[in-house]
């Protein structure tokens, strides 16, 4: 079996997370809790359940990692570029949105 992860996206902001040991949420690949049977993969799926259940995430999706050298790397492309940030340079003088505005 392939080694897996649990991923979403943040509800209050859209931000990519994963799931941790903990059961929390990160916004670090590298803190995810990893699945390797098929009974772990069972439990995360429940807790993601769960926590769209609870207005705390979207689009939650179990996805295939690789772990090379003790780093986790998502076998896909989307997953990639969603753990690691865009593939373009944002524009000079480009700012994130106002966190007040993504609060309203």
């Amino acid at each position: 079996m392939v080694d897996k992860v649990l991923t979403a996206n943040r509800l209050g902001d859209g931000i990519a997370v994963w799931l941790n040991a903990a059961g929390e949420w990160s916004e670090s690949l590298q803190e995810a809790l990893v699945a390797r049977h098929a009974e772990a993969v069972a439990t995360i799926e429940e807790i993601g359940r769960k926590s769209y259940a609870d207005n705390e995430v979207v689009d939650v999706n179990v996805v295939d990692v690789q772990e090379v050298n003790g780093i986790l790397r998502p076998l896909r492309l989307r997953e990639r570029i969603r753990a690691e940030g865009p593939t373009i340079e944002y524009a000079a003088g480009y700012t994130a949105a106002d966190a007040e505005f993504i609060a309203a």
